[in-house]
């Protein structure tokens, strides 16, 4: 058996993409293999392998997009399932749903794509390498979150695990900390105490920001992401989160529609109208290649 997919990355946020017309009999156990950061999908001299190669640019990735297209639809549909490199799955992603737009876009020719999430429905909209996705409303309503049962009041500016944070969904749950400097943080060392604390019944993305001295509303940006265990290059939902506290703790204007977030791998924009927002970036398409194999469902009883 072989499985047939395409690498692409989102500001840095690196996926693994493959049509949910292949048939992979154990997605988590699949995404655990070709996402690992040590022996995944890579691309070497010799064309793409599952193998440990030399100094490959790439190895693993950060999730696994299954992506099932109905190009007939006007404008065309991707129903999109994320797979964590945990074998978890995620209601959304925000820059994985901007690569899986992309995706679509090549496919159909379409510069508009609607995307079925977990999270809802999101039109994202294609312009050469830029991808803009609709990202919905940020909600701190401690259902939404979720927080702990009891819990009746948003969590805002608290302490939890040392750390003053705020949280927010953004599509999954967010903590964010504003910080001097993210350049200063140890976060592999900080965010799993957070990430795990008993507030959130569910986990949440642990992001730590701080305020640009440019004069203009943008931060820069780190994510410890639930799912991946570690902190990735970017996170589409972890820009919209730190935005959305920043207005809420009148870190930037209340009313302020765009907001920069500046993650290692680059830049992402964020904008809010009517109080929902979206996410633009740029997207690439890496590689693409073929997997000799799939792991079985029993491979994940092994790990």
């Amino acid at each position: 058996m072989s499985i047939e997919f395409e690498k692409f990355h989102g500001t840095g946020n690196d996926f693994v993409v493959v049509d949910a017309d292949e048939y992979v009999p154990d997605r988590g156990a699949f995404a655990r293999e070709v996402c690992d950061r040590r022996d995944g999908v890579q691309m070497t001299d010799g064309g793409v392998t599952a193998e440990q190669g030399e100094d490959p640019p790439s190895v693993g990735a950060d999730g696994t997009l299954f992506l099932a297209l109905e190009p007939k639809f006007s404008p065309p549909r991707a129903v999109m399932t994320l797979v964590q490199p945990d074998g978890s799955t995620a209601a959304m992603c925000g820059n994985g749903a901007r690569c899986a737009a992309k995706w679509a876009a090549e496919r159909t020719g379409a510069d508009t794509v609607m995307l079925d999430t977990q999270a809802g429905t999101r039109r994202a909209e294609i312009a050469d390498d830029e991808v803009t996705i609709e990202m919905g409303a940020p909600s701190f309503a401690p259902s939404d979150v979720p927080l702990a049962e009891g819990r009746d009041e948003p969590l805002v500016r608290e302490t939890v695990a040392g750390v003053e944070v705020t949280a927010v969904n953004t599509g999954v749950p967010h903590a964010v900390a504003f910080v001097e400097d993210v350049d200063e943080v140890d976060l592999d060392e900080l965010a799993p105490a957070i990430r795990h604390a008993e507030v959130f019944p569910e986990g949440a993305n642990v992001n730590v920001a701080s305020r640009r001295d440019d004069g203009r509303p943008a931060f820069d940006q780190r994510t410890y992401e639930r799912g991946v265990e570690g902190e990735t290059r970017a996170c589409g939902t972890g820009a919209v989160a730190i935005a959305a506290v920043a207005r809420r703790l009148g870190r930037v204007e209340t009313d302020a529609e765009a907001v920069e977030v500046f993650p290692p791998g680059g830049r992402l924009g964020v904008t809010f109208r009517g109080g929902r927002a979206s996410l633009t970036g740029p997207v690439e398409r890496e590689f693409e290649g073929e997997i000799a194999s799939t792991p079985e469902p029993w491979r994940v009883s092994e790990a």
